[in-house]
């Protein structure tokens, strides 16, 4: 089981520590930071008040475990930055405990319901998950990024978080 928290600067190292190369930082916070994850660009990016960071603890030893992040902007919710830091806890439906956390604190706390995130094509395991909650791919909506010489396509998708709620029985 897992719990989102509020992501102070204690937990800093931790994040910037999990990041080991350019590519792993793009996968993870795209082109908004530089390798390597500094303090200062962590501090920079949380000022913005419509973005909330969490730490994601394992529940039973309350250990970091991953890291998310919420954006608002115009009447939708972007959700983003999600890690699994603890490479031993991927591919066990952590991610998908993750993203059903995000969307029912945006649900219980927020009026958007829009919901939408950015995934890289390649990153396979992740676009499952995100369809097994019930995001489905935007086909109209892709960005293309350039990592060490390479072009990198993110693809775009979405949810409907009234939908969603219906459709899975929450309250």
């Amino acid at each position: 089981m897992i719990r989102l928290e509020k992501f102070d600067k204690e937990f800093y190292p931790e994040l910037i520590n999990s990041i080991k190369n350019a590519k792993e930082l793009m996968q993870f916070g795209g082109p908004e930071f530089t390798f390597p994850l500094t303090e200062e660009q962590i501090d920079k990016t949380l000022s913005d008040k419509n973005r909330i960071a969490f730490r994601v603890v394992n529940t039973s030893n309350d250990t970091t475990i991953g890291h998310s992040e919420i954006y608002f902007k115009d009447d939708s919710a972007k959700l983003g930055r999600i890690l699994i830091i603890d490479e031993n806890q991927r591919g066990r439906g952590v991610g998908e405990q993750m993203v059903l956390l995000l969307l029912k604190f945006i649900f219980e706390n927020r009026k958007e319901r829009h919901i939408e995130l950015n995934v890289f094509d390649f990153n396979i395991g992740a676009i499952k998950c995100y369809e097994k909650v019930g995001f489905s791919i935007n086909p109209d909506k892709k960005l293309i990024r350039e990592v060490e010489g390479e072009s990198w396509t993110a693809l775009n998708m979405v949810l409907n978080l009234e939908i969603w709620k219906n459709k899975n029985g929450q309250n």
